[in-house]
């Protein structure tokens, strides 16, 4: 598990060696065997769909009902984040190529301030990486073991159990066409419900990562054009001639037309998913509030739903504090050409320069859907929402 935690892949592969690792792992790249394991992606598809249905069965009951939702929801968008994945794996690819082979390219210049740049935010994204594959992982054995915490934290409850008056704790709510609440029937759905754990976490923290390491490498690569804009004509003392001049500014001009045109391709992948994840977000993290604050509900199952929040919570700052990142410094990538020593040159490069600045204007914003950007201010304003939420069905439950 610590291999599966810290594993850097390829060495060589720079930032997305601990990416490339899980995504292979968790076969949502799909190199071989491509039947069997979109078999797997169905099974927990109709695993899910077998959750709704318990959801319509126990409808009446708010408990559970609650416990339920605030499950299912989490549970669709990492079937949906699989799903898209595995249908544009040939994006995908092509995305991770480039990211793969622009940092290969730019590291065998062998240029000291390039490399410095590229190793901050790989260091960062390992990091990242690391903190986020720990916490699913924490969150996924609170999951798992919060049924037998609570058949042991209490002696009153398993006196119940063995009296038959309550069923015995599951991993989740999901329906079966079989007595699961005794006996064999309980243990094959809890391995089966334990299994679809692991699956779904495994799914959302390769995606995830793989995203934000994406999106941390985009804001590296904006300060490191930034950079080199800065020192298109060195310190302006020496002499840069013209055809020199020109080279910079063109490869400068293609560093950002290739950033401008894949930070489009990773919006049109994540747009679909994050749409579906900022809809449902506020009720899920509303629905854990509420059975946080319900009287009744268990210390251990307390644990269990401010785990799950505090998850739910941090997946969705990753996302937008990344996506911020990225705004932020494709707003700033033109001080570069303005910081430089541009009065040294000629009135041609000098044009030349100015057309440079106005591409280097471009905003990248990552977006959820068609009305959401990904920000701090769509983060905060997302809280606020699950707030009003909580707030209302509190003030309706005392009335």
């Amino acid at each position: 598990m610590l291999k599966l935690l810290k594993n850097s892949g390829d060495p060589f592969d720079s930032a997305l060696g601990p990416t490339h690792f899980g995504l292979q792992f968790w076969v949502l790249m799909q190199k071989n065997r491509r039947n069997l394991y979109n078999a797997l992606h169905i099974s927990a598809l109709i695993f899910v769909l077998s959750q709704y249905v318990e959801l319509w069965i126990i409808r009446k009951d708010l408990e559970l009902a609650m416990r339920n939702l605030s499950v299912t929801m989490l549970s669709t968008v990492c079937v949906f984040k699989a799903g898209t994945f595995v249908f544009w794996e040939k994006s995908w690819s092509e995305l991770l190529d480039y990211v793969s082979n622009l940092e290969v390219k730019q590291l065998s210049k062998k240029d000291p301030l390039t490399k410095n740049i590229i190793d901050e935010y790989t260091r960062y994204s390992r990091k990242v990486t690391y903190f986020y594959r720990v916490l699913i992982t924490a969150t996924v054995f609170v999951v798992i073991m919060a049924p037998l915490f609570s058949f042991l934290s209490s002696v009153e409850y398993r006196d119940r159990i063995r009296n038959g008056t309550v069923p015995y704790p599951e991993v989740l709510s999901s329906w079966v066409p079989f007595d699961r609440t005794r006996g064999f029937g309980y243990w094959v759905v809890s391995i089966e419900q334990a299994f679809v754990c692991f699956y779904g976490g495994g799914v959302v923290a390769n995606f995830d990562c793989n995203a934000v390491v994406i999106m941390s490498f985009f804001a590296g690569q904006l300060r490191l054009l930034s950079a080199n804009c800065d020192r298109l004509f060195d310190d302006g003392d020496k002499l840069v001639t013209y055809k020199t001049a020109m080279k910079r500014i063109k490869e400068c001009h293609y560093h950002h037309l290739y950033l401008m045109k894949y930070t489009a391709v990773l919006n049109s992948l994540l747009s679909p998913v994050l749409f579906l994840y900022v809809i449902i977000c506020s009720l899920m993290i509303c629905a854990s509030a509420i059975q946080l604050t319900t009287e009744g509900t268990g210390n251990m199952q307390r644990i269990w739903i401010a785990e799950y929040l505090m998850a739910l919570i941090v997946q969705l700052f990753l996302y937008c504090w990344h996506g911020n990142e990225v705004l932020y410094m494709s707003n700033q990538v033109d001080a570069g050409v303005y910081s430089s020593a541009w009065w040294s040159q000629e009135v041609r490069v000098r044009r030349s320069l100015l057309l440079l600045g106005g591409q280097l204007r471009k905003s990248v914003v990552f977006t959820a859907g068609p009305f959401a950007k990904l920000n701090v201010a769509t983060f905060v304003a997302i809280l606020k929402g699950s707030y009003s939420y909580f707030t209302l069905l509190e003030n309706n439950k005392e009335d």
